[in-house]
């Protein structure tokens, strides 16, 4: 008894291959093992595409209209029903996948961009600098100019794909016939060959070569920061036009200042005196000495603040602050009569210090007591 395969596809007997082939499609996508793995469905799946093969050839739905089954034993059909399964991504490329022609690639194309990493110390990154920079990049090759043949010769045309620069290729399979293009492996997509390439650069149209270039750094670029210097990078193949060299900043870190955006930081230590009673310091700045006055009574951690001394800003006028922490030093050790003096003075301040000296300290409380038991 001859298979229903209309009603598998739940179609009409009447409908038209584009009907079949929506219900096959909506089918297909509910069904398929990798998109629903129920044994069940696996089988239903093996029914929709016997169906759709049968329906979707003229020849062999003529013969189920005439009452016939082509897919039964000496009907003359033989599907997928005892085959394996035909990939998802197969059956979705049968009504999408057929690749529209294209035509070859240009031999001409931009070239790359190049990076390169530039160090730099504080005083060139705050005032800027002209740095000679050294480049390993392609160039047009002088020889050929570019089109990458032999003087006197030219590129011709593929004769495997006649200057299309792909191939096609035809697979039939049980939704029909599949057309797919590729590039053409003759001529790399091309559609023409150089017989005879430049002796200097192989056919490439350029060559490697290392340049001295000057870049110009701003004064206030920080670190990191990228410099675009335009079309001074890699000339494209075929002697394209050349991408852009971007040079990266990196300074260095400096023996004295720490550097936060366009500000500068420095600790200097100061005697516990000059903080008490006052002092003035020489700071040395990026501009030269800078004189700033300590006031008396200054803590531990303070800051003394100089306007417009750190780093000048990239965009605008103006310049950062030079911030100089202050870390006050305590004496370690003491002669006898600056110990004296010390004591002196904590007492007309009416403040209370611990005698810590041999005879009464810690120490020698528990030696006096260890002889006494001796």
């Amino acid at each position: 008894m001859a298979k229903d395969y209309y009603g598998t596809l739940g179609v009409k007997r009447d409908s038209t291959a584009d009907e079949i082939k929506r219900a096959y499609r909506r089918l297909a996508r509910e069904f398929h093992p990798d998109v629903n793995p129920d044994p069940v469905a696996q089988e239903k799946f093996k029914e929709i595409n016997a169906a759709y093969e049968v329906l979707s050839d003229p020849r062999k739905r003529e013969m189920v209209d005439l009452g016939g089954d082509p897919l039964a034993p000496g009907g003359g059909g033989g599907g997928p029903q005892g085959g394996a399964f035909v990939g998802f991504q197969d059956i979705m490329d049968a009504f999408f996948g057929t690749t529209a022609s294209r035509g070859p690639r240009p031999r001409i194309r931009p070239g790359a961009d190049a990076i390169l990493r530039l160090d730099l110390d504080l005083h060139e990154t705050a005032f800027g600098v002209e740095a000679p920079i050294t480049v390993d990049t392609a160039v047009v090759c002088t020889t050929c100019s570019g089109a990458g043949t032999a003087p006197g010769t030219h590129p011709t045309t593929c004769e495997i794909c006649g200057g299309r620069g792909e191939v096609q290729s035809v697979q039939r399979t049980f939704l029909g016939q599949v057309v797919s293009a590729r590039p053409c492996s003759a001529c790399q997509g091309f559609g023409t060959v150089i017989p005879h390439p430049c002796a200097t650069c192989g056919g490439d149209g350029r060559v490697r070569t290392r340049r001295t270039l000057t870049v110009k750094i701003p004064s206030g670029v920080e670190d990191g920061m990228r410099i675009r210097l335009a079309q001074q990078g890699e000339v494209g193949p075929g002697g394209g036009p050349p991408g852009d060299l971007y040079v990266e900043i990196h300074e260095r870190p400096h023996d004295v200042y720490s550097r936060k955006d366009d500000d500068l930081h420095c600790r200097v230590t100061v005697p516990m005196t000059a903080a008490a009673l006052g002092t003035r310091l020489t700071i040395k700045t990026l501009d030269g000495e800078e004189t700033v006055d300590v006031k008396a009574g200054t803590q531990p951690n303070q800051t003394l603040r100089i306007r417009g001394k750190g780093v000048p800003h990239l965009r605008g006028a103006g310049r950062g602050d030079l911030h100089v922490h202050l870390d006050v030093r305590t004496p370690t050790r003491l002669e006898p009569e600056q110990e004296k003096l010390l004591r002196d003075f904590a007492r007309t301040r009416g403040e209370e210090v611990a005698e810590l000296s041999k005879q009464g300290g810690f120490f020698s409380r528990v030696r006096d007591a260890f002889n006494g038991h001796a």
